[in-house]
C-alpha cells in the first residue's frame, strides 16, 4: 500500500485488519529491511509470513496500550520472528524495552518517534514514522478514544488531541487502531475539518462532551 505525498527514505508498508475491526501494521526500511510491527492481535501467523515473505527483519513489536486486542499476539509474534515488544514506561506489560515521549525508534533511516498521548489508557503512545501516525485508540477516523473505561481521562485526551496530535502537519496521515471510519486512513487536515470529537472546544466543554451518551 503507497500513499501518494509521503517522502524520505524507502519504506515497504502494510496495514492489516485484523481480529474483529482491529489494524495492525508493518512498517520497514526499504534498503536495511529492517521492521517494526504495531499492534498484533489475531494476526500473528499472517504477520510473521508477511515478514518472511518479504525478508524482513523484525525489529520492534510496538504496542500501543495494554489493551489486549492490541497487545495480544505480541509475545507470539517475537517467539516466531524475535524483535523486541515496546511500551510506554508507564505500562504493567511485560516488556523489552520501556519508552517515553520522544524517544526515538531507528530502522535503518527510519525513524519511530514516541508521542506519550494519554486519556484512553496512561500508557497510550502514538507513533510518528515517514509522515505517517499511528494513534492506536486515541485517535479514530471520524472518532477518537473512550475516556469512560478503567484509567480513562478526558482531560489527558483533550491534551493528547488538541496539543500533541493537533500539533503535528495537516498532511500527516492517521492510522488508527480500528477500523471504525468511512475508511481506513485519513490526513489530519481532513480530521480537523470533518471529525466531530475534534471541534473547537475549551477543556471544560470537552470533559462534558466526553461524558455525553
Amino acid at each position: 500500500m503507497q500513499v501518494i505525498g509521503l517522502t524520505g527514505p524507502p519504506v515497504f508498508f502494510r496495514q492489516l485488519k485484523s481480529i474483529g475491526d482491529n489494524f495492525s501494521y508493518i512498517i520497514a526500511d526499504g534498503p536495511t529491511r529492517d521492521a517494526a510491527v504495531i499492534d498484533p492481535s489475531g494476526n500473528g501467523e499472517e504477520i510473521a509470513a508477511l515478514l518472511s515473505r518479504n525478508d524482513l527483519r523484525l525489529k520492534y513489536i510496538v504496542v500501543t496500550h495494554h489493551h489486549h486486542d492490541h497487545l495480544g499476539d505480541s509475545y507470539s509474534l517475537r517467539s516466531l520472528r524475535g524483535g523486541q515488544i515496546v511500551v510506554h514506561e508507564s505500562s504493567g506489560v511485560d516488556r523489552d524495552l520501556p519508552v517515553a515521549d520522544g524517544d526515538v525508534l531507528e530502522l535503518g533511516q527510519v525513524q519511530l518517534r514516541v508521542i506519550h498521548t494519554p486519556g484512553h489508557t496512561p500508557d497510550s503512545i502514538s507513533i510518528l514514522a515517514d509522515g505517517r501516525l499511528f494513534t492506536g485508540d486515541t485517535l479514530f477516523i471520524g472518532e477518537c478514544g473512550r475516556t469512560d473505561l478503567a484509567e480513562g481521562d478526558p482531560s489527558k485526551m483533550y491534551d493528547s488531541l488538541f496539543h500533541k496530535i493537533g500539533s503535528l502537519p495537516d498532511d500527516t496521515v492517521i492510522y488508527p487502531g480500528h477500523d471504525y471510519g468511512p475508511k481506513p486512513w485519513s490526513t489530519l487536515g481532513e480530521q480537523k475539518r470533518t471529525n466531530y470529537t475534534l471541534k473547537e472546544r475549551t477543556l471544560e466543554e470537552f470533559i462534558m462532551f466526553m461524558a455525553e451518551p
